[in-house]
């Protein structure tokens, strides 16, 4: 059985292309085109399976068709719709670069300074020099906060969370 510890993520299933099995892919993080690998491993029902790929092309700069062996038809391929995607560790050399993408932190939920709980990333703004985490409260606020080193005081990948300082006022602001 794969464990958590085993892999990393690199990407989502997005949706079926066509009606033989291939399947849209966006990935957050370079390694995948830059490592030879024979399969990926999708979370399907909470439980990480490897599927070995039977071939892929770019699409543009982060998406890919990727075609799963033994994924045969658009009704298999559905089964894999919105999966997350992870690559194993075990794959990629010692000191390879594995960088994800800013894309890979939406659903990462966001603490304060003094652990409480901000919101959860649903969105990236790329948009301008200065990247921004869109953020959205319990309570329905949304917040745009900056996506730079210097206000996140740490990362959690296990549980998803990030601890980040919040430029002061930032919250208040309507």
């Amino acid at each position: 059985m794969i464990t958590n510890d085993e892999v990393f993520q690199i990407g989502k299933i997005n949706k079926p292309h066509g009606l033989q099995g291939e399947l849209s892919f966006s990935f957050t993080s370079s390694v995948f085109d830059e490592v030879e690998c024979p399969y990926l491993v999708c979370e399907v029902d909470g439980i990480l399976v490897p599927f070995f790929i039977e071939s892929y092309r770019f699409k543009n700069d982060d998406t890919a068709l990727i075609k799963f062996e033994g994924i045969d038809t658009d009704e298999e391929a559905k089964v894999l719709s919105k999966a997350d995607v992870f690559m194993s560790r075990s794959l990629v050399p010692d000191g390879a670069d594995v960088a994800c993408g800013i894309d890979f932190y939406i659903d990462y939920k966001v603490f304060d300074e003094n652990d409480k709980v901000v919101g959860v990333i649903v969105g990236v703004d790329d948009s301008t020099e200065n990247v921004l985490f869109l953020v959205k409260a319990d309570g329905g606020n949304e917040y745009m906060i900056p996506a730079s080193d210097e206000f996140v005081l740490e990362i959690d990948d296990e549980k998803h969370t990030m601890k980040m300082q919040i430029p002061e006022g930032l919250l208040s602001l309507d």
